[in-house]
């Protein structure tokens, strides 16, 4: 039987299957409608406009460094005039990160891009490594979520860019849908597919690579023979996301199209009015001036757990009225540095020395 012809162009072999379409192409097809596909999202969405200074959120794994790459491609193709930056987090997980940061210096050279670190330890006294030899596995992730989110938030600002763009896709956006689902978390349901979002305080944060498969993002990075880190966390195995995950690729196996699916239903959800209205409202963390929906910010109610010898303190109801009962922090405890407005809407510098490429 003859190679079948790709189905776009009719001129080359067809050497790869689309996960997404089912469509047999050929790599050049596969390179084009990928990149195609991410520049309409972030048009359709209006994600940028010229002048931005943008911040690619970089661990070095597979998602990361083919949004870089993507971003850098697609920024010279159709003039976004757009300033890019990488910006990591160190978690201080030895033996996973260290290696990671090892292949985004790397690709910090190859795409010719700034490039700033910001560590937990920098920012909250605490590795992962130190926070899960206090804590266990357990709730390890949710230390993990809560510091990154924020540190992110923090490195921005010290890079003083407008935008952050993260490697979230279709696969991941699907399975926080499930999860939201599974644990009735309304509040996050009503958000978890946006774009893009922003608070008052925080730089504007979206996810070009929405409706990108997962698998064809490894696709992309494998033909395009990238350079990334392929090791998963070794504090992950237990999260609460691998099971939505299972679930989510047993039923893509059964119908492709179940991840983009679950992702409009996601979109169609519309919460109503009396319940927004029991939701608290975003206000400024008494402690570190980071948004919050309560006096302490969750970043700070898990320090001062860690910090106090009560680590389950800001996640358990328990673990929190025992911090209560302790009565007030003593003057010495450890405290995240106050959170200042991303300097671009300040006075216009830059507050760390950024290593630019050699």
């Amino acid at each position: 039987m003859a190679p079948r012809t790709c189905g776009l162009c009719s001129l080359a072999k067809a050497i790869l299957k689309r996960p997404k379409t089912g469509q047999q192409i050929c790599r050049e097809c596969f390179f084009y409608v990928f990149e195609t596909e991410v520049h309409n999202t972030i048009i359709e969405a209006g994600l940028f406009k010229q002048g931005d200074r943008v911040a690619i959120g970089a661990s070095g794994g597979k998602d990361s460094t083919v949004l870089a790459y993507v971003m850098k491609t697609l920024n010279e193709r159709y003039n976004y005039g757009l300033e890019l930056f990488l910006l990591s987090i160190d978690e201080g997980i030895t033996g996973y990160r260290d290696d990671s940061l090892e292949t985004v210096k790397r690709n910090q050279q190859q795409y010719n891009m700034p490039l700033k670190i910001l560590s937990y330890d920098e920012l909250y006294g605490w590795t992962m490594d130190a926070i899960v030899a206090k804590i266990g596995k357990k709730n390890n992730c949710t230390f993990c979520g809560v510091f990154r989110r924020q540190a992110l938030d923090r490195g921005a600002a010290m890079l003083q860019v407008d935008h952050i763009v993260t490697g979230h896709n279709a696969d991941d956006i699907a399975e926080t849908v499930l999860m939201n689902i599974m644990r009735g978390d309304i509040a996050r349901l009503g958000r978890c597919t946006s774009i893009c979002t922003q608070g008052e305080d925080t730089i504007k944060r979206s996810k070009p690579f929405k409706y990108a498969y997962e698998k064809e993002i490894v696709m992309y990075a494998y033909f395009k023979k990238l350079d990334y880190f392929s090791t998963e966390c070794i504090y992950s195995p237990d999260a609460y996301r691998g099971h939505a995950r299972t679930f989510l690729k047993d039923l893509e196996a059964a119908r492709p199209s179940a991840v983009i699916d679950i992702i409009h239903s996601g979109e169609a959800f519309d919460v109503k009015e009396e319940v927004k209205a029991t939701q608290k409202s975003q206000q400024i963390c008494k402690r570190c001036g980071y948004m919050s929906s309560n006096e302490l910010c969750k970043a700070c109610t898990l320090l001062e757990g860690l910090e106090r010898g009560i680590a389950n303190a800001g996640v358990t109801e328990r673990g929190m009225k025992r911090l209560e009962a302790e009565g007030p922090p003593p003057e010495s405890l450890r405290t995240i540095p106050f959170f200042n407005k991303p300097l671009s809407q300040l006075d216009g510098r830059p507050a760390l020395f950024v290593e630019a490429p050699s």
